[in-house]
C-alpha cells in the first residue's frame, strides 16, 4: 500500500490541493474522508466542489447524511456516514458511487462493507503550527495515477 502526504498551511492551500484533485477525477470516482473534528474534511470537499465548478454552497451533511450538489461539471455527491455507525442501513449507496457523479464520504469506515474495493483514501491529520497534514492512499491502479498525476502537477510537492 502507497502512502502519498503533504501539508498544508492554510485553509486555502488545502482547497487549492482539493481544487487540483477534482481536475484529474471522473464520473464513478469515490474518495473517502477520514480524520479528527475540524481537520479540514468539509474545507477538503469545498475544493472539490470549486474544481467541478459548483457555485452552491458547500456544508458538512451531518444531519442529512447525503447532499447533493449538481450544477457542476460532474455532480458532488457528499456524505457524512459518522451517524451510520454500527447500523446495517444501506441508503443506495450504488446509486451514488456507481452514478453519475463523485462521491465524497466523510467517516467512511462506519460503511467500509458497502464501499467499493478500489477507492482514493484521504485522511487529514492536525501537524504542526496549525498545519494538516494530508494523507493519500490509493486503492487501485486507477487511484494511484490519479495521486501521482496531483502530486505532479501541484506546486511544492
Amino acid at each position: 500500500m502507497d502512502v502519498f502526504n503533504l501539508t498544508t498551511y492554510s485553509e486555502d492551500e488545502t482547497k487549492e490541493i482539493a481544487e487540483k484533485l477534482a481536475s484529474f477525477l471522473n464520473r464513478g470516482d469515490v474518495l473517502t474522508l477520514e480524520g479528527d473534528l475540524g481537520a479540514g474534511k468539509t474545507t477538503f470537499t469545498k475544493g472539490i466542489a470549486k474544481g467541478l465548478n459548483i457555485r452552491e454552497n458547500i456544508s458538512s451533511p451531518t444531519f442529512t447524511i447525503i447532499k447533493e450538489y449538481i450544477d457542476g461539471k460532474l455532480p458532488l455527491y457528499h456524505m457524512d456516514v459518522y451517524r451510520l455507525e454500527g447500523s446495517d442501513e444501506d441508503i443506495g449507496f450504488e446509486e451514488y458511487f456507481y452514478g453519475k457523479g463523485i462521491t465524497v464520504v466523510e467517516w467512511a469506515q462506519f460503511i467500509k462493507d458497502y464501499l467499493p474495493n478500489e477507492v482514493l483514501s484521504i485522511t487529514m491529520h492536525y501537524g504542526e503550527n496549525q498545519s494538516r497534514v494530508i494523507e493519500f492512499v490509493p486503492y487501485g491502479p486507477y487511484y494511484r495515477t490519479i495521486v501521482e498525476n496531483l502530486f505532479t502537477n501541484v506546486k511544492g510537492l
